[in-house]
């Protein structure tokens, strides 16, 4: 699953509240997601500079969240789609309704495809953000979406690359064309002096972020590059921008391209950009900061062929679903109007309706946010997830029947646990000498499973018996004045051992 990293401060300021770690933990866990981890920027450093804790290292002692999202939740991946669901569930905000600003096709930025690109990168989708407004944790939040939208979705750049540009730099109309490597020269972001697209391939070689993608282009005849009408180049897609049009906290105007292989990714990443399907998320995510809310800019596309396209799209679809399916897979039994409250927290908008065979059903309007709704089954999970799944009463299939000894063993654990005994969860694996040496006992080399290549001396065989356990690593956070009850597997071919006492052994 994703990790999400964001202040705890400023999350809770823009949440409109504040909570204990406790309560956003129960939040967290009522939304679907997980508060992995509480830290520090210093310590962040520190974990990732292997540095002792009293090593002196940079950054500050703010509180930042480690929030595990689902990985098909793509709009969840930065602050502000994580503000926004999570104010929508708790019914602080109401679902936002995406738009398109209202202007013709002839005041329309255009992007022209050019042939050559259809044997290297041959789709391209775009928007445009107008009067957005930056502070340094907007445009920290903003690049931050970027990078995890190429990690994710985009697959490390190789189905889509996202190039985001200050629109007051440069001039429409645009090209996406695809040329020699010596024929494309231009100032890469970052960078003091120019380079042709070949020498720029050697140059980040030695670079530990971008070399790790020189591979998806390095080896074609011709490489992707974006023009505007003054032939300055945007970007050299999946490797870097140019330096001309880098955004700044200063940009007003942000337009955003997306080159891919795989045009249905395109524009789900387009989508979440500005807070639309797929890769125009990253539009939908920020349209909250422009000076018109939740109103994104559409560019023209028109491809080799003639055919032009408006984009992002930003329209929902219906999906039509009944209660009873919902009620069935869910595992519940809900009135209508109860389902639809529960949709609604979800970002899905629900209209009753009566079928031919007077049924009642759902038609529900999927955002463009959503990308993760593909089928009925996922509308289901989101009544699920807003109910609440501990509220949903447990039930056996009668088709489903326990393994005779899973069955025995809970009911042991549970009467030895009414007793007043701890139960404490142990590794299945063990050292070689805590299974022979330690026992005084020799390997006849068949009652127990040596693994080939352990990652760490504790963890070399599985048990074959359960007296002899580690208090230091299988008890480590366990009070030793406890009385405790252990469960554990070895490998002997009969059922496992159920071992309590007062303290460990």
């Amino acid at each position: 699953m994703p990790t999400v990293g964001v202040g705890r401060d400023l999350l809770f300021q823009a949440l409109g509240r504040t909570y204990t770690q406790d309560e956003f933990d129960e939040l967290c866990f009522q939304f679907g997601i997980e508060l992995d981890d509480v830290t520090t920027e210093k310590d962040i450093i520190r974990k990732e500079k292997h540095l002792k804790e009293d090593d002196e290292v940079g950054g500050n002692e703010e509180i930042i969240y480690k929030i595990d999202v689902p990985a098909n939740r793509y709009d969840l991946l930065c602050l502000e789609g994580l503000v926004q669901s999570l104010r929508i569930f708790c019914g602080v905000d109401s679902v936002p309704n995406y738009k398109l600003a209202g202007i013709g096709k002839e005041s329309m930025l255009k992007m022209h495809v050019k042939p050559e690109t259809s044997v290297i990168r041959p789709y391209v989708v775009c928007a445009v953000l107008r009067g957005i407004t930056f502070d340094e944790a907007r445009y920290n939040s903003f690049i931050d979406l970027q990078d995890k939208l190429h990690q994710n979705i985009c697959r490390r750049r190789t189905l889509v690359a996202i190039g985001t540009h200050d629109l007051d730099t440069i001039d429409g109309p645009f090209t996406y064309e695809a040329l020699p490597p010596s024929e494309i020269e231009f100032k890469p972001l970052k960078q003091v002096e120019t380079f042709k697209a070949d020498k720029l391939m050697e140059f980040y070689k030695s670079d530990m972020k971008l070399k790790k993608y020189l591979h998806i282009i390095e080896d074609s005849p011709v490489f992707p590059v974006i023009y505007d009408r003054n032939r300055i180049v945007l970007s050299l897609p999946p490797i870097i921008n140019g330096a001309h049009s880098a955004i700044s906290l200063k940009t007003k105007n942000v337009f955003i391209e997306c080159t891919a292989t795989d045009l249905t990714k395109a524009k789900i990443v387009l989508n979440t950009m500005v807070k639309c399907r797929r890769i125009l998320l990253h539009v939908t995510m920020f349209s909250v900061y422009c000076e018109k809310k939740f109103e994104v800019e559409p560019v023209e596309v028109t491809y080799p062929d003639g055919k032009s396209y408006i984009c992002p799209e930003l329209s929902s679809y219906d999906m039509k679903v009944s209660l009873s399916y919902i009620n069935r897979i869910a595992g519940v039994s809900l009135e209508a109007n109860k389902v639809a409250g529960l949709l609604n927290k979800m970002q899905l908008q629900a209209k009753q309706s009566v079928s031919e065979d007077n049924e009642c059903t759902f038609i529900v309007s999927v955002p463009p946010t959503r990308s993760d709704v593909l089928h009925a089954c996922d509308i289901a999970e989101d009544v699920a997830i807003a109910y609440g799944f501990n509220k949903i009463p447990k039930q056996v299939l009668a088709s489903l029947k326990p393994f005779p000894l899973n069955q025995f063993s809970d009911l042991i654990r549970t009467e030895i646990a009414l007793c007043g005994y701890t139960e404490v969860l142990t590794w299945i694996l063990c050292s070689y000498k805590e299974n022979f040496p330690m026992l005084n006992r020799k390997d006849d080399k068949s009652t127990a499973v040596i693994i080939g290549n352990p990652r760490s001396a504790d963890f070399e065989s599985s048990k074959r018996t359960i007296e002899r356990l580690n208090p230091n690593r299988d008890f480590a956070e366990v009070r030793l004045d406890q009385t405790l009850l252990r469960q554990s597997q070895v490998s002997l071919g009969r059922p496992a051992r159920l071992v309590c006492g007062s303290s460990a052994p």
